[in-house]
């Protein structure tokens, strides 16, 4: 790679970062040819862009992006392989499943909304996240809970107050 391919690379890449909400750093090193397409297959059938990177242009890069980045230069040893989302949990759901048949891919380190994961001890943190969209759903859910109580009761007790009523009514004076 000549210096002006590097020097592109690292714009680009640059311009990835700033775009990005969601990003996940992991090793894949050791992957055979078959498991190394079949994860490149999942990343892409989840929406999921995958590049191997090298870390010294994956640093500089970094560097020169919107956002502060510095805890995630601890991370950029060995093989890094960054990969590229828009829901918080998707790359990190696809790394677990991926593990139920190999020990491959690491986390390295996250990034998402502005929070910084470091480590593979996050990774069962970072399933759990759950995504814009199912938030709001859990939201809404639970604003319609109440309201659907009290029409249930209202209409499973609505035969018993008319009863009431009718017996307070026919009774004597």
């Amino acid at each position: 790679m000549t210096k002006e391919e590097k020097n592109q690379f690292i714009v680009d890449l640059t311009a990835k970062l700033n775009n990005a909400n969601v990003f996940y750093l992991a090793d894949i090193a050791g992957l055979n040819a078959e498991n190394s397409s079949k994860l490149r297959r999942s990343c892409f059938n989840g929406n999921i862009q995958i590049e191997v990177v090298k870390n010294t242009l994956l640093k500089k890069a970094l560097e020169k992006a919107d956002g502060n980045f510095d805890d995630l230069y601890v991370s950029l040893k060995g093989n890094t392989s960054i990969l590229f989302a828009e829901t918080g949990n998707g790359p990190a759901k696809l790394i677990k499943e991926f593990r139920k048949k190999s020990d491959k891919p690491i986390l390295k380190g996250a990034f998402i909304d502005q929070a910084i994961f470091i480590g593979d001890a996050n990774l069962d943190a970072l399933v759990a996240l759950k995504s814009k969209e199912e938030l709001i759903g859990d939201i809404i859910g639970l604003l319609q809970s109440p309201a659907k109580n009290v029409v249930s009761a209202l209409k499973s007790s609505g035969g018993k107050i008319a009863g009431i009523v009718k017996t307070l009514s026919e009774r004597p004076e």
